[in-house]
């Protein structure tokens, strides 16, 4: 229920699930939404356990690339599975 409590998270785990692989810019391009809110939402998101960075040697935050974790798999298909969250 964390997730569904600010909107950019939601946003942000149902991109990862699309791409898979995915960096904030993308998500902000396609989004329309500032990069500034989508890297915040992605900060959550990690602290929490639910996406993991790949690249976290990159010395400017903007070309880090993530991944949902399983635990982030898992509650993403919760949320699906309950009707929650569209597709």
């Amino acid at each position: 229920m964390w997730v569904l409590g600010v909107d950019r998270r939601v946003v942000v785990l149902k991109m990862m699930h699309e791409k898979r692989m995915i960096q904030a810019s993308d998500i902000a391009d396609s989004t329309e939404r500032s990069l500034q809110n989508i890297s915040y939402a992605m900060r959550e998101l990690e602290e929490k356990g639910l996406i993991k960075c790949l690249t976290p040697k990159k010395h400017t935050w903007k070309k880090y690339k993530y991944i949902p974790t399983e635990k982030g798999t898992e509650v993403f298909n919760q949320l699906k599975e309950n009707n929650l969250i569209g597709t």
